[in-house]
């Protein structure tokens, strides 16, 4: 069985990655990323350096605009199962550079679900996002009450979507699409919330706290999340398209999080509340219900038991180093 990652140096697909390499050594896993300055690329190629000492993993760098390099790709290998998690992401940064999001979330998504369809993948996984809610007022979020996406981003993660259920209608193909909400770890995103919030506490720089922290978010550790994409991928699935959210139905309250860790590293911060960023959603609440009894799983980490671990590695590795 070979499987296809997009987005193999981020964060999730890292981590999916060197788990499927390991749990499936006769297959061979290939791994596409284009290491764009999104962020550190130097940060993506630390990734990447640990993935390469897995002997059945086969990396690629390609833009997924290049629809011939991709139909190439799959053309000399028999995949079976596409894992699509490269996009361009952030929120904030879509309205500076959208054509970035169309080119990466819009004609990327549609290179690569074609191509699968096409070559007859059987299971095709794909990242959506908590962002398609917009701003809810009832939690928590179930998968099947209304979207409104209010922002560029959570806009092209809705229209995937929408392009894998049109899609569905005509093909063999499985397509299960995940709404992710917060996830943590080890080797997460410099630009997410816990690790900026690290480096602004490591090299007593100015934190800026939108709507004065006054944010819930749903946080979701690695570990689960692996864990429920590799149930997915063993699972026999029935229908031909499915969404489900990916969360802990737990959210947390900003300010306690900036607490929490600025006591667990024993420094001060210099934080300065801003008014709240309007295209930011003001809570995240995601019911997990439905992925939980599909896999008939339970999750198995608490954000606050884990941040003690996810600190200590942050510092002895000096990720702040890698901070764009």
């Amino acid at each position: 069985m070979n499987i296809l990652i997009t987005g193999c140096a981020g964060f999730i697909g890292f981590h999916l990655t060197n788990f499927l390499s390991k749990k499936y050594k006769k297959s061979k896993i290939i791994g596409f990323d284009n290491l764009n300055n999104f962020y550190s690329p130097a940060y993506k190629k630390k990734r990447l350096k640990e993935l390469k000492k897995n002997k059945n993993f086969y990396f690629k760098k390609i833009d997924l605009e290049n629809k011939k390099k991709i139909e190439n790709i799959f053309k000399k290998n028999k995949i079976q199962i596409v894992i699509h998690l490269a996009a361009q992401a952030g929120v904030r940064d879509s309205l500076k550079m959208p054509n970035s999001y169309f080119k990466n979330n819009f004609i990327g998504f549609l290179n690569i679900i074609n191509a699968s369809n096409k070559n007859k993948v059987k299971k095709f996984i794909f990242a959506s996002s908590s962002s398609v809610y917009g701003d809810k007022k009832k939690f928590p979020l179930k998968e099947n009450v209304n979207i409104l996406p209010k922002n560029i981003y959570s806009a092209t993660k809705k229209i995937n979507e929408d392009i894998a259920h049109d899609i569905s209608r005509i093909s063999s193909m499985k397509m299960i699409g995940l709404r992710f909400f917060t996830v943590y770890g080890k080797y997460g995103r410099p630009d997410m919330f816990i690790f900026k919030f690290l480096n602004s506490l490591i090299n007593k720089k100015k934190f800026y706290l939108y709507n004065k922290g006054n944010h819930y978010r749903d946080y979701t550790h690695i570990d689960d999340v692996v864990n429920i994409i590799f149930g997915l991928i063993k699972k026999k699935i029935f229908n031909n398209f499915q969404i489900f959210n990916i969360c802990s139905n737990n959210p947390v309250d900003l300010n306690k999080l900036v607490k929490f860790i600025s006591k667990s590293v024993n420094i001060d911060p210099k934080i300065i509340k801003k008014n709240r960023n309007k295209i930011e959603v003001l809570k995240t609440h995601g019911d997990n219900k439905k992925i939980l009894s599909f896999l008939k799983i339970k999750l198995k980490k608490n954000i606050f038991f884990e941040l003690s671990e996810i600190i200590n590695w942050y510092k002895k590795n000096q990720i702040w180093k890698f901070h764009s």
